[in-house]
């Protein structure tokens, strides 16, 4: 097959596929050397026709394909659909309306957490994908007639596990409930990556206003640098090194070049300068100003309270055919361990029917765990 490179065969085939309930999805892009996800191809399938789209080809203009995404009439389904629609956000200021993540309905159904796309097909139709492709150089032009199936086949299995999933949450009457996983996927707080909430994307732990202070400074910093030259957060600055820069709070190039983390001469750079103005600038903030930091863990008995939490989750995801993480997270169970009106999902709509009930009643007493013919089962007490 031939790829689409012209801007007239792109609108007239995204103009067949809009006549379709629904167009099947993928992209292909590289982001190894880039902050941004460089888009190379995109592949789209209906019941139809399936067609690869070369994103890469000279003059083509990508607004056909952007108008389907929003086309309202339209589902757009994709697998792991996250970098996909930043792609969308970033390349056009949209996201994909309405849309249907196959590996959340899997999760849904209890596939179990976040299954890959070629296992999914395994299981759901007996096929088993070629791979070998994925890592392949998306760049490079001509494309091969290898990489061109290996795009087509993405979107074509595609339609036979949405459909055959589709048709299993209809019928087990969880549509609904997949619907609203799709709220954080398709709201733009989710792509919009702002430097002053830089720091949240952080797993390093401060535990000082001080040090949070500095550390959402130097973050913010780090996240419009990285913008501005299009590079990897870590080409600019490592996680590690940010975590150490919050602590120890060097506010002359002398005392940043006292960090081990830091590559040795890299305070002699322009940006030495740039990292300590970032550290003062955290270092006049007003402690009222900062965000909370995070609870503490609950005393021991609370994390008692959690390891029980975590056996009913695990229970109630086994028994309903639930993945786990779509019904709670660990650090719900925290939350709710410390707190009865914690404002996690598991404590309202499907997943409160389904778990948050039951773990505030095992909280308090009400619930029982026990062991019957070897599996674990709930008992209701006086």
């Amino acid at each position: 097959m031939q790829p689409i490179t012209t801007t007239k065969k792109l609108a007239d085939t995204c103009a067949r596929m809009a006549r379709h309930p629904f167009v099947t999805v993928d992209t292909e892009f590289l982001r190894e050397s880039t902050y941004y996800p460089q888009l190379c191809v995109a592949q789209m399938a209906s019941l139809d026709e399936a067609v690869v789209i070369d994103a890469l080809a000279g003059g083509i203009d990508f607004t056909p394909f952007f108008a389907l995404m929003a086309d309202p009439n339209v589902v757009k389904v994709f697998h792991a659909a996250r970098q996909d629609i930043e792609i969308c956000w970033h390349e056009a200021g949209i996201i994909p309306s309405p849309i249907v993540d196959t590996q959340v309905a899997a999760m849904v159904l209890g596939y179990g957490d976040s299954i890959a796309y070629d296992q999914l097909v395994q299981r759901v139709t007996g096929d088993n994908l070629d791979k070998s492709h994925r890592f392949t150089d998306w760049t490079r032009r001509p494309l091969s007639e290898a990489q061109l199936a290996y795009a087509v086949s993405d979107v074509t299995h595609l339609r036979d596990v949405y459909l055959t999933l589709c048709a299993d949450l209809e019928k087990r009457g969880r549509s609904d409930w997949m619907r609203e996983e799709m709220k954080v996927l398709t709201s733009p707080e989710t792509y919009r990556f702002e430097p002053e909430h830089a720091w949240e994307r952080l797993k390093t732990r401060v535990r000082k206003p001080k040090e949070l202070a500095v550390l959402i400074e130097v973050a913010a910093w780090r996240e419009r640098e990285a913008q501005e030259r299009d590079v990897p957060r870590g080409r600019v600055l490592k996680d590690d090194v940010i975590g150490d820069i919050a602590v120890q709070a060097p506010t002359t190039t002398e005392r940043l070049a006292g960090l081990r983390s830091l590559p040795k001469g890299f305070e002699r750079s322009k940006w030495g300068e740039a990292i300590v103005e970032a550290v003062r600038l955290g270092l006049a903030r007003d402690p009222k100003t900062l965000p909370r930091l995070e609870r503490p863990k609950p005393p021991i008995n609370g994390q008692a309270t959690v390891e029980l939490l975590k056996v009913l989750l695990r229970m109630t995801a086994e028994r309903h055919g639930v993945a786990a993480k779509v019904i709670a997270t660990v650090d719900d169970l925290d939350r709710i361990a410390a707190d009865d009106t914690a404002d996690v999902p598991a404590l309202s709509g499907w997943r409160r029917e389904l778990f948050g009930n039951k773990a505030l009643a095992l909280k308090h007493g009400r619930l029982s765990l026990a062991i019957e013919k070897g599996r674990v089962v709930a008992v209701e007490r006086e």
